[in-house]
């Protein structure tokens, strides 16, 4: 019997996951009247991204000043390593599209340091329900895959 599996859920070669994380995160000097203009290309650069290292975007704002996502990062990825890949790779692509970009701001740093990460988690009893379905799954196939050996000279 194995456990019913939540349309969430995401598979690996021997893992099931469902990581879901809001991320929140700013321009740089919350600079609203450039990320105005910019935010069709911002969003055309985080899918790509995203999709680049096979991250699904379940959810996404972009706001006057700062970007919510809820995205479901598979566990071979750190949060942190992708929130750096995410934030270095998109600006290079803003000020590599909008050169003039560099010259007015001095540097190409396009985002504020740092991030505001919340996981999205499940619920007690599905997670009890989980672990209750692989205990079972486990027996089974340890039934099924028990083999009598018999000693061929003796019978026994």
């Amino acid at each position: 019997m194995s456990p019913k599996r939540n349309d969430d859920t995401s598979s690996l070669s021997h893992t099931r996951w469902n990581c879901q994380y809001h991320i929140v995160f700013v321009p740089k000097y919350r600079r609203k009247v450039i990320f105005a203009q910019l935010r069709s290309d911002i969003g055309k650069y985080l899918r790509r991204l995203c999709q680049y290292k096979g991250v699904e975007i379940v959810e996404a704002h972009a706001a006057i000043d700062h970007i919510h996502m809820l995205v479901k990062i598979p566990p071979k990825i750190a949060v942190s390593s992708f929130m750096g890949y995410l934030k270095g790779k998109s600006s290079l692509m803003i000020f590599e599209e909008h050169a003039n970009l560099k010259y007015n701001y001095g540097s190409r740093n396009f985002w504020a340091e740092g991030y505001y990460v919340s996981t999205v988690g499940l619920n007690k009893k599905t997670i009890q329900n989980y672990i209750r379905n692989q205990d079972l799954e486990d027996q089974i196939k340890d039934k099924r895959s028990l083999k009598e050996y018999k000693d061929p000279f003796t019978g026994k």
